[in-house]
């Protein structure tokens, strides 16, 4: 069924509401934990065993990547189809099946830009989480200037041959396949880059953990020794990386504010209004009990509420057909804003169960929620620095132009 018109979707969210209170199972409706996220993979554990069954529901609808054609094991909806999924998912509070790089990122710009084999081979591993994938931009030597990148590709005939250094690969220690740019010809910089994919299990891989202030390691160092990539694991034409890499930060920017750390509750995670409710307690009329923090909390919340707007609003211009390009960097920069914003919200209204995570007097939400403050401090760097962003918004957006 189309579900073209109002009707239409209203017949739709009515399937929806049916089969979700049918096959979410009543763990997944509660507030995520840290360790209870998925991100799907070779090595995924799955803590909770519900989770294992959640995700091969989603999976198997295609609701992992809902809007990606069914060919390739997506849900094939419409925005408007989608739109009424993530609301009724909402609506009973089910958690995502899955955290995924493919999804966000690498999904969308194969859809785009790999050829049929690579799409059919690849995609609907990722909607069925199967495959963990991590992405190879930044080196120690071209982090804001990405284009300067000097992991080296040779052309040895029936294969490529790769050697080179990335940083800040987010679990390249637990994924299974890599996103790559690497340099395919040295004589041009941006005109020089070219997009290929390998598994990280080849030989000639080595990560190695960055331990952070948080005390977890989702970032790594990774090298490449004489690793042997096949020749139909390139991504479009030799030297096209670069509009590939383009694209791909798109979506990154795009997924990382509205899916990733900008959203309030878009993880399944509690929001600091009800941090403050339970730890610093409300008065008889439910509301928390100390005025300033609330008023702050409001403000936070309303500025949530104007950025998921202007989320939707840029997805309509998109689906309208006009540029929206530099729309993901003011969203990028917004959500890493908001994001810093909200944990220190959360920090506040723990008092000092904020001040550590482990031990006594330590529960569960400060853990999450300090760890969270520590690793908030990255949102302004990771996906494009918040400096970066705004002298694209400033150029690119706004018109302005160094004084000279």
């Amino acid at each position: 069924m189309a579900y073209d018109t109002p009707t239409d979707l209203d017949a739709f969210r009515t399937e929806v509401r049916e089969w979700l209170e049918e096959n979410c199972p009543p763990s997944m409706r509660t507030p995520m934990t840290e360790d209870e996220v998925v991100w799907g993979g070779r090595r995924e554990k799955f803590k909770n065993p519900d989770s294992k069954v959640w995700l091969q529901r989603m999976g198997e609808k295609g609701w992992t990547a809902p809007t990606w054609p069914k060919e390739y094991g997506g849900g094939g909806l419409t925005r408007e189809q989608a739109k009424v999924l993530e609301q009724e998912m909402a609506r009973i509070k089910a958690r995502p099946p899955l955290f995924s790089f493919g999804l966000w990122m690498f999904g969308p710009a194969l859809i785009e830009f790999g050829n049929e084999e690579q799409k059919k081979r690849f995609l609907p591993d990722i909607v069925m989480g199967k495959t963990r994938w991590c992405q190879g931009y930044s080196e120690p030597g071209a982090g804001s200037d990405l284009a300067g990148l000097q992991t080296k590709c040779e052309d040895k005939g029936d294969h490529y041959l790769i050697n080179g250094q990335k940083v800040w690969t987010s679990y390249a220690n637990e994924a299974d396949w890599i996103f790559c740019l690497v340099r395919t010809d040295t004589s041009k910089k941006h005109e020089g880059i070219s997009f290929i994919l390998f598994d990280m299990e080849s030989e000639g891989v080595e990560t190695r953990p960055i331990k952070l202030i948080s005390g977890s390691s989702p970032f790594c160092e990774t090298f490449f020794t004489d690793v042997k990539v096949p020749k139909d694991q390139l991504v479009g034409e030799v030297n096209g990386g670069w509009k590939i890499a383009k694209r791909l930060l798109q979506h990154e920017r795009s997924s990382i504010s509205a899916g990733g750390f900008g959203s309030t509750r878009g993880s399944g995670m509690l929001g600091p209004d009800e941090y403050a409710k339970i730890h610093v307690g409300t008065d008889k009329d439910g509301k928390v009990l100390d005025g300033d923090l609330r008023g702050r909390i409001a403000d936070h919340m309303m500025y949530a509420k104007a950025f998921n707007l202007t989320v939707k609003r840029s997805g309509e211009q998109a689906k309208a057909g006009q540029e929206v390009g530099h729309t993901a960097s003011i969203i990028k920069y917004a959500a890493a804003k908001m994001n810093q914003d909200k944990f220190e919200l959360m920090i506040e209204a723990l008092g000092t169960e904020g001040l550590g995570w482990e031990g006594e007097g330590f529960d569960k939400g400060a853990k999450m929620a300090t760890r969270g403050w520590l690793r908030s401090k990255g949102n302004s760097i990771e996906g494009g620095t918040s400096e970066i962003n705004l002298n694209v918004v400033a150029k690119r957006v706004l018109g302005l132009r160094e004084h000279q």
